[in-house]
């Protein structure tokens, strides 16, 4: 459907909006085309009208939409009005919107006005493709995703006693399924570590090796216990600080805290990004941190990149129970996509 590949566009930049794409038609000719603009810009709907040149086909065209147009006046009009003003007379909607401000009530002004209104169409990919979106209101947290490497015998990391023998980095990926990571974090709410691993590797958690936004940062440091020197205190990113303790009475621009009881972690975690609006978080690492979400059954997705060498000791990676979506080559590394069933 040429709307979901529309509608892709906006990954990565319209959220905490659905990345909605939009297609009128003409006696089986395109005639407008659009997708959502970065937050706080025109909907896929509002674009699509735009892009059409000749205003007057529009009384005779078929609009398709990935989902429900909004009825709600936000940081832009309502869509439906625009439909409305135009006199278009169909409307095929991929999915309803399960947000409370919708729910339904652009379907039903549609009706009212006497448009012909198609729904559902194409559901299963509709809602594949706005997945993180239809997490986020329906099961009130952030569509979650796991992702790590691992080498040929299923470690993460090499042994402690490795380490210190050689501080450089122990690389099990190939640079290319590494820019890959890069391309996932600008598709992303946020991203989220733990404590070891901020410690152990003093990561940016940028998206320096891809064109895009850098997502929110997350760190899980229950006794903050990261120096001040570190790299998610550079300032060149959001920051939210998750922690047991006390918050510190001085802190930086751009860092939050938020108090949370660990022994709670995974769902106080979800609640607390639900609150801030955050729809997406992918989760890098480390291994404890990913065993945590993967018990308390709070992932949809998992991104594992096995590569071509072997530790024999060390880090184990987790283990995992889920339905494998696809498997692809880069390089020599094998991506493996599994879904939470």
């Amino acid at each position: 459907m040429r709307s979901i590949e529309l509608g892709k566009n906006g990954l990565g930049t319209a959220a905490p909006n659905p990345m909605v794409g939009c297609v009128i038609v003409h006696k089986n000719t395109i005639i407008g085309e659009g997708f959502t603009s970065p937050f706080g810009g025109p909907h896929a709907e509002v674009n699509a009208i735009e892009s059409v040149k000749a205003k007057e086909l529009l009384k005779n065209s078929t609009l398709y939409v990935t989902l429900e147009p909004c009825a709600h006046h936000g940081k832009t009009p309502p869509c439906v009005d625009l439909i409305i003003k135009w006199k278009i007379p169909k409307v095929v909607i991929g999915i309803k919107d399960p947000h409370e401000k919708v729910g339904g009530k652009g379907i039903e002004k549609l009706l009212a006005a006497g448009c012909e209104v198609v729904t559902p169409f194409l559901e299963d990919s509709c809602r594949e493709h706005h997945k993180r979106f239809l997490t986020f209101y329906e099961k009130k947290r952030p569509y979650i995703i796991l992702k790590w490497a691992q080498t040929q015998d299923g470690f993460m990391a090499p042994s402690l006693n490795q380490r210190e023998k050689d501080p450089n980095p122990f690389w099990i990926t190939n640079r290319y399924s590494r820019q890959k990571v890069h391309q996932w974090r600008t598709e992303e709410h946020a991203i989220l570590v733990g404590t070891n691993t901020v410690l152990l590797d003093n990561p940016k958690l940028t998206s320096r090796s891809w064109t895009g936004n850098s997502p929110l940062r997350i760190i899980l440091d229950k006794d903050l216990k990261t120096p001040s020197a570190y790299n998610i205190f550079d300032g060149t990113v959001e920051t939210l600080i998750f922690t047991q303790g006390n918050v510190p009475n001085n802190t930086q621009q751009g860092i939050q805290y938020e108090c949370i009881d660990f022994s709670e972690l995974a769902p106080q975690v979800c609640d607390t990004l639900f609150k801030k609006n955050i729809q997406s978080v992918i989760i890098e690492g480390g291994a404890a941190t990913l065993a945590t979400f993967i018990k308390a059954d709070l992932w949809d997705e998992a991104r594992i990149f096995t590569g071509t060498n072997s530790f024999k000791t060390g880090l184990k990676a987790p283990e995992l129970k889920g339905t494998k979506i696809s498997q692809s080559y880069i390089g020599l590394d094998t991506l493996s996509i599994l879904r939470n069933d």
